[in-house]
């Protein structure tokens, strides 16, 4: 982290804290910079020679780490749950336990979920005007409504808009009377796949991401995860300059 940047910003390439965390604790009066109280969000400092500490213990940025998880079904996208399920940092080393997921999975949806503590970046990827697609296999049951992919290219009004497939190819499911949807959307709204199947009476047995922009999940196996390459963080950076023109 070359030259000087907002503290805010600062604070959350530690990984410890999200960029609003990060302004909640300079509002708190907890954070020093070279001893002295700041209370103002944009305040500039100097990793190299400036000293900062929340509540009186020194921060240094973290370096910059991405995962790709292939997260199985039953496991929630948290930290922890009241209720005692599994969640999807089980799956992950204890020192990964500070990264956050970029994006979510239900609690039943499986495949391809990102953790990192590069906010600005996976900030970025989230903002819809970035447009990262993403696609998704959907194992169906049943027949399936014919014109199914023109339908979807086409739009299908849900009750926040109308949701668009960019593409949809369909083939044979593993089982009798099964299909496999594959579809790309770019918009990432919640629950976005489930209520398109839902709105056209398609009945979904297994769903799962196995691409997120540039991000294949490939032949990872469920519960296991790896790190990302330097070319693949690269080709993400790519997809966060379109949100920032």
């Amino acid at each position: 982290m070359a030259g000087t940047v907002r503290i805010n910003k600062f604070l959350a390439s530690t990984g410890a804290w999200s960029r609003r965390g990060s302004e909640d604790l300079i509002d708190a009066g907890r954070v020093r910079i070279d001893g002295q109280v700041v209370r103002e969000q944009g305040v500039q400092v100097d990793p190299d020679r400036n000293v900062v500490e929340v509540d009186g213990k020194r921060v240094r940025p973290s370096p910059t780490r991405w995962i790709a998880l292939n997260k199985p079904p039953r496991v929630i996208c948290t930290r922890s749950d009241p209720r005692g399920r599994p969640t999807v940092y089980e799956h992950l080393r204890q020192e990964d336990a500070e990264l956050f997921h970029v994006g979510r999975l239900d609690l039943m949806s499986e495949g391809l979920l990102l953790f990192t503590n590069d906010g600005d970046l996976a900030q970025a990827l989230l903002h819809p005007s970035s447009e990262v697609r993403r696609r998704y296999e959907v194992t169906t049951a049943g027949d399936l409504p014919p014109g199914l992919a023109d339908r979807l290219q086409a739009g299908v009004q849900l009750e926040d808009g109308v949701a668009r497939a960019e593409r949809v190819r369909v083939r044979p499911g593993p089982g009798s009377g099964q299909h496999v949807v594959e579809l790309t959307l770019r918009e990432g709204r919640n629950r976005e796949v489930r209520r398109l199947m839902k709105t056209l009476d398609i009945k979904i047995d297994a769903l799962r991401r196995v691409a997120f922009g540039p991000i294949e999940l490939g032949r990872l196996q469920s519960s296991r995860w790896r790190r990302l390459s330097a070319g693949e963080v690269r080709s993400l950076r790519k997809f966060s300059e379109r949100q920032k023109r």
